[in-house]
């Protein structure tokens, strides 16, 4: 794939109606909450707990942090922050 200068890609920019680059912004953010969402459930249905549950009791210490413990630690954590900062962004949009 070639790269874009940034000149033709601030001229393509500019030919997107702001209304239609907010509402793709709008649209990617709650593909991401939808998807983080389903990782935190599925995790919660393994592990039977919530993910601060999960820390707090230091699980991944208590199965001997094997990968798959702390490869799901890292996922489950990753899936929450991103909960966090795709709302947050959500939020900004509306309010903006």
């Amino acid at each position: 794939m070639a790269a874009i200068n940034k000149s033709t890609a601030e001229k393509i920019i500019d030919t997107i109606p702001m209304n239609e680059v907010q509402q793709a912004l709008i649209n990617e953010y709650r593909r991401r909450i939808i998807r983080y969402r389903m990782v935190n459930e599925g995790m919660k249905k393994k592990y039977g707990m919530t993910f601060e549950s999960f820390e707090s009791k230091n699980i991944v210490k208590e199965k001997g942090f094997s990968w798959n413990v702390e490869s799901d630690s890292m996922e489950w954590e990753h899936a929450i922050e991103g909960i966090r900062y795709a709302e947050k962004k959500l939020k900004d949009l509306h309010h903006s």
